[in-house]
């Protein structure tokens, strides 16, 4: 199979029969095999109601239905074990992404040999109040990841299938995608300038906490993808640091007060002396940074996948 495009959704109902028709004129216009997959986060409308009647219409359209609402990172990760299509295509359900990006997408993995196309909307149609804070947000995730996209959170992206095979999404780590592949090995990222349109329907489904929320999550994945696997690299480092601060303030405090004693000289009794406490406090916390550390360590080493590697190519 050539393609599977992953679809998450929660209550479009209205865009969903367009949104399939117009992704099944590009497929057979190019003769691509395919699949499509909507997952449906627990919607409240009658979204599913018209995901089975579409599916029902089309056999290569299939889909999954959630309880409840469990975010569209857990929506990627279920569309992604399921996908069978050598290239995998994610685009959200509110017909702002266009399915005619398709081929160009699909053209950058196949030919090129790229492990992942992420989509750049250069040209939006959102408020400022949303343009913005994306600015700003797509600029620390450039800094924090060493990845230079123009648009972390754009939903239409196009991957190997070895790549979403070897991701793990959660939470909300779907706008740090790339990132967690670089992490997984494959460091062959590139980007593709696509068409956004206005939304025809419906509202969006995110508010302003999203931005907060990223970035928390940039801070989660820059964390856990350097020191993931040797914890004592950060904790350790730190917590010596705060503890050889601390102790040295403390010889000095020290020292000071024994020079004083022998040349009888007047000077402060040392528990009278704010550096003390400093130093106390410094080194306390040094010691806790340190144990962190070394629990965190035995923890890391106790993991599931602690010796999960990439193996690339195996003769």
């Amino acid at each position: 199979m050539n393609i599977s495009v992953v679809v998450p959704l929660f209550n479009e109902e209205e865009s969903l029969q367009e949104l399939c028709a117009w992704i099944d004129r590009v497929m057979q216009k190019n003769n691509y095999s395919y699949e499509v997959l909507l997952i449906d986060d627990g919607s409240k409308d009658k979204s599913w109601e018209v995901v089975e009647k579409i599916s029902a219409e089309n056999s290569n359209i299939k889909g999954i239905k959630f309880r409840r609402n469990y975010g569209k990172s857990a929506a990627l990760n279920v569309g992604f074990a399921k996908a069978e299509g050598d290239v995998v295509i994610t685009m959200d359900a509110d017909l702002q992404d266009s399915p005619e990006e398709i081929p160009a997408l699909y053209n950058k993995i196949v030919v090129k040999g790229y492990d992942l196309v992420s989509g750049w909307k250069a040209k939006r149609y959102d408020p400022l109040s949303k343009t913005i804070p994306t600015k700003l947000f797509n600029w620390a995730a450039r800094k924090a990841s060493g990845i230079y996209l123009h648009d972390f959170n754009c939903g239409l992206k196009s991957y190997k299938n070895t790549v979403v095979k070897s991701v793990e999404v959660h939470g909300e780590m779907h706008r740090y995608i790339p990132v967690l592949a670089k992490w997984a090995g494959f460091a062959n990222i590139t980007e593709q300038v696509v068409e956004h349109q206005s939304r025809k329907y419906g509202v969006t489904k995110f508010g302003l906490e999203r931005f907060v929320n990223g970035f928390l999550d940039l801070l989660t994945i820059t964390f856990v993808s350097r020191f993931g696997k040797k914890p004592m690299h950060f904790f350790g480092v730190l917590g010596s640091l705060m503890f050889m601060l601390g102790f040295g303030v403390f010889t000095y405090i020290t020292g000071s007060k024994l020079y004083a004693m022998f040349a009888a000289i007047p000077a402060k009794n040392i528990a009278e002396m704010s550096g003390f406490y400093i130093a106390l406090t410094a080194m306390i916390i040094g010691v806790q940074l340190f144990l962190a550390g070394f629990i965190a360590e035995m923890v890391s080493r106790n993991a599931y996948d602690r010796n999960n590697y990439q193996v690339e190519i195996e003769v």
